[in-house]
């Protein structure tokens, strides 16, 4: 170890240390902080995982994570999935009756990863979009984006 140059040295510290951050960074802004509860007017979408496999069912639990309670034009509590170009794939079949989700409440949908007409969906990325009203009718919209992989 005598022969090791000091910069090398330092070089590979500096290198552990910006990998822990990026790391821990990366970690931060995935989905895994689908969760946070806010005060006032907030929504959250939740799946357990954001890469899941082709024909996988996919578990999504909306929340009401503020303190106010929400109000949807129908029981599918605003749900929709659609491509990243915007293209809607899925919305489940709901009731036409006002629905409201109280804080902390939270209800689940299951999706098989079909479309609408029927057919699979493909290996891609999906978004998952939540929308609901506060008292003012005012819109309270959450999105997040999963995976599909062979």
């Amino acid at each position: 170890m005598k022969n090791v140059p000091r910069g090398l040295i330092i070089a590979i510290l500096v290198g552990m240390l910006a990998g822990l951050i990026l790391g821990f960074f990366v970690i931060t802004q995935s989905n895994h902080e689908q969760l946070v509860f806010h005060e006032g007017y907030s929504i959250s979408i939740v799946t357990e995982k954001i890469d899941f496999e082709l024909g996988e069912t996919v578990s999504i639990k909306i929340v009401n994570s503020g303190t106010m309670p929400l109000t949807f034009s129908d029981s599918s509590y605003g749900l929709k999935i659609t491509g990243l170009d915007g293209i809607l794939y899925y919305t489940p079949i709901a009731a036409q009756v006002i629905s409201t989700l109280e804080p902390m409440d939270e209800k689940t949908f299951l999706w098989d990863q079909k479309k609408m007409d029927g057919s699979d969906s493909l290996e891609g990325r999906y978004k998952i979009i939540v929308e609901g009203f506060d008292h003012e009718n005012n819109k309270v919209k959450k999105s997040i984006v999963i995976n599909l992989l062979k």
